[in-house]
């Protein structure tokens, strides 16, 4: 009897170890998915040729500070976004939904767009990153997609922009994105699946995005 109960009691003390090890290993994910890292997938052509759809990314949260979750408030100051940063932000038109887009303008900056091409603070953007698929040119009157503004972007804002200038739902269309509901940096890419030819893109893996 005695034995059986030091092997019962083994029994539970691993049992024990193993549960514990569990709820530990949970407790860090979670910690490091909601206050440093988290992956994102690409799901849009918005951000093509940056970002194709099948992409899978590494975001950090870290690096603009400690946000309380649900509350978006943050505790820990680090960085604000810069000009050119891929950012993940709640999408403020549906908040179920994460977008991801390149910041064009922060707080202050006046953003205005002629014919396609972009003036921030009067002074063309050197827009490095940005493609255009079509041709045609719409005037303010029937959409903000080639000609836009001018406006200025409000404090604790950022103005952003899909890499694919004409296939992207942006700031454009609904307005500045508040600093709070910035998610992070988007910094690597750690897979990328072409779904089209169903094949691994393997080099775009471990591309650092800029």
């Amino acid at each position: 009897m005695a034995e059986n109960n030091k092997t019962k009691e083994k029994t539970k003390s691993k049992v024990k170890e193993y549960v514990e090890s569990i709820i530990i290993a949970i407790l860090i994910a979670v910690f490091i998915r909601t206050f440093i890292i988290c992956a994102y997938k690409i799901p849009s052509r918005s951000m093509v040729p940056t970002l194709l759809v099948g992409d899978h990314i590494l975001v950090s949260k870290f690096i603009y500070g400690i946000k309380i979750p649900l509350l978006r408030r943050t505790i820990i100051p680090v960085s604000d976004p810069k000009k050119g940063d891929i950012v993940v932000f709640i999408y403020p038109n549906d908040r179920s939904k994460d977008f991801i887009k390149r910041v064009i303008g922060v707080a202050g900056d006046k953003i205005e767009i002629k014919n396609k091409k972009i003036f921030i603070n009067d002074k063309e953007y050197s827009d490095s990153f940005g493609i255009y698929s079509d041709n045609v040119i719409y005037p303010a009157s029937i959409q903000n997609r080639d000609n836009f503004g001018p406006v200025t972007v409000p404090e604790k804002s950022i103005f952003v922009m899909g890499d694919n200038r004409d296939e992207s739902l942006d700031s454009r269309f609904w307005g500045f994105v508040n600093l709070k509901e910035v998610e992070g940096k988007a910094f690597i890419i750690y897979w990328s699946w072409n779904h089209d030819e169903h094949n691994l893109r393997w080099q775009r893996l471990g591309n650092l995005l800029h």
